[in-house]
């Protein structure tokens, strides 16, 4: 029974081993324009985007100790890519108010109807786990500010 238990080990070792060699770039590219810089949120909002947001929609990404491990490397990589194709807080439309107000409205809606932060992500970071209060606060501010913005450009 071990010898038969013993190749089908050593062959899932070497190819999780060879797995390894096909882990995806794990990048922060320079902040060009950053959400927080432009727009000066209350700190415990601004807390609240670093913790519940900005690992997947910005260049300031945490990359965990678990992001470098095969398959999870992939998930990681796909899940950042694609929080940064769809919102990216580091290439933030300071001097596009439309698209700016379009983005916070957004945010908003995807953080009051419980879409974001995803359940996949908190799972994991607890941090990221949004109180009622603190969901408030953040979709709060953040109409509040597409306001301030909508009113500016007229």
């Amino acid at each position: 029974m071990k010898k038969k238990l013993k190749w089908p080990a050593v062959l899932l070792l070497a190819i999780f081993l060879l797995l390894q060699l096909t882990n995806p770039p794990r990048t922060n590219p320079p902040v060009k324009s950053d959400l927080i810089a432009n727009t000066s949120p209350p700190a415990p909002v601004a807390a609240v985007l670093v913790a519940a947001c900005y690992d997947c929609h910005s260049h300031q990404t945490k990359w965990p100790w678990y992001s470098r491990i095969a398959p999870m490397s992939w998930l990681i990589a796909h899940d950042v890519n694609e929080g940064r194709e769809n919102l990216n807080l580091s290439e933030w439309p300071a001097d596009d108010t439309k698209r700016a107000v379009r983005r916070l409205e957004d945010m908003s809606e995807a953080i009051s109807y419980n879409e974001m932060p995803p359940k996949k992500y908190t799972a994991i970071h607890t941090d990221a786990r949004l109180t009622d209060s603190q969901r408030t606060a953040l979709t709060d501010w953040l109409d509040a500010a597409a306001e301030k913005l909508k009113s500016s450009a007229k």
